[in-house]
């Protein structure tokens, strides 16, 4: 990634260490300028009058070239005993976005969004009653993990003190691992995912290992060959939620333009080239997919592609008619995976009482201010294009 044109607003946090050479060098600086302001940007600052160590002309003249700020903290909620926090965040545009962070006794786990709402459609998802309003930058996705960090190092978020559990307790003071599974869906939004892959495992910038970066899916199939090229052991998750493509046409709409067999293919060629191990992540849903034929078909899928799979039984969504399995259900379903040979984990709901599934704190919000939600009208139209778009490559879609 190098320096963009003079006519256009560069983005510091989607740029490499080359390109922020560039950039001072087209200011008229030396190019170690560049690696002054690298060193700020891992420590979460991206506005350049706060980067004290370049002269003031300079950072008034790097602020009239540069783009994006620290997103505006909206609302915190907490849950788990303050091992698990959820931010709705603001850019300036006013759309709102939100992050998860998640603590455990070794390690500090974000989920990041990469799309403001969601065009793919899934009926039981709350982002997709937002609709897709527009694409996140790189910049926007990486500045989650940025605030994440300095809520962690400090207990804020630009000028708000956070509840004091954000730096209590047992577990790192810094991020390390980041998951691509908050509002939107990645692949849609391929180039500027991949830009903040980049900077995320770069030593020069957040320095986080490729091991410790899982970016999900619901099968947007030639964007997965794409994410293998990179040449990094990524994660890949795939969100599959239905077994049989007479369900997933119904549950995960793409699926009607790549059915399971093209998914599979794609699967087992990011594990050729990639040697990583996939996981299957499937929201158990009561009464829909937690039957024994969906676990049958489910388990020979995960057998095929050597998969793992993540239960997740839903969390209960305003607006969203389906519920959460009952707990005999779910044991059911996770034991007959593992009579059947898949290796299984059945997650905790993390964040219930926090509405921390994909959207809920943003649909439950925009429900108490009184307005109505945009529910994703339309929503196979938007999937037809996104999918067009990720076939050619480019992240084009609503802006």
């Amino acid at each position: 990634m190098s320096a963009a044109s003079t006519d256009t607003p560069v983005d510091l946090y989607a740029t490499d260490r080359a390109g922020l050479r560039a950039l001072l060098e087209d200011l008229g600086e030396p190019a170690y300028r560049g690696d002054q302001v690298a060193a700020w940007l891992v420590r979460g600052v991206d506005d350049p009058q706060r980067m004290t160590d370049l002269p003031a002309a300079l950072r008034d003249r790097l602020a009239a070239r540069t783009a994006g700020s620290t997103p505006e903290l909206v609302a915190h909620h907490v849950a788990d005993g303050g091992r698990t926090h959820k931010f709705l965040l603001r850019f300036a545009d006013g759309e709102a976005i939100e992050t998860v962070l998640m603590r455990y006794p070794r390690r500090a786990t974000v989920c990041i969004s990469t799309q403001a709402g969601c065009a793919m459609g899934c009926p039981f998802c709350a982002t997709g009653q937002a609709g897709l309003r527009r694409q996140l930058t790189a910049g926007e996705i990486v500045r989650q993990v940025v605030v994440a960090q300095q809520a962690l190092a400090t207990g804020r978020i630009g000028d708000v003190e956070l509840d004091p559990s954000v730096v209590a307790g047992e577990g790192p003071d810094h991020v390390t691992n980041v998951v691509y599974m908050g509002m939107g869906e990645p692949l849609a939004n391929l180039e500027p995912t991949i830009a903040s892959v980049r900077w995320l495992h770069d030593p020069d910038g957040f320095g986080l290992s490729a091991r410790s970066i899982t970016v999900s899916t619901v099968g947007l199939v030639p964007a997965i060959g794409r994410l293998a090229e990179l040449g990094l052991p990524l994660t890949l998750a795939v969100s599959l939620h239905a077994a049989t493509d007479a369900l997933r046409d119904d549950l995960v709409p793409v699926n009607r333009t790549h059915p399971l067999h093209e998914l599979e293919r794609a699967v087992q060629d990011y594990r050729r080239r990639t040697r990583r191990r996939v996981t299957i992540e499937w929201c158990l849903i009561g009464d829909v997919n937690d039957d024994v034929s969906q676990a049958d078909a489910l388990a020979a899928i995960a057998r095929r592609l050597r998969a793992h799979v993540n239960v997740i039984p839903m969390n209960p969504t305003p607006g969203v008619r389906w519920q959460e399995p009952t707990r005999a259900r779910t044991d059911a379903f996770v034991g007959r995976l593992e009579r059947s040979g898949a290796t299984v984990t059945l997650r905790d709901t993390r964040g219930r009482d926090a509405e921390a599934a994909c959207g809920q704190l943003l649909a439950a919000r925009t429900l108490g201010e009184g307005r109505t939600l945009p529910a994703a009208r339309g929503a196979a139209d938007r999937v037809g294009l996104l999918v067009a778009a990720a076939e050619r490559g480019g992240s084009e879609g609503p802006s």
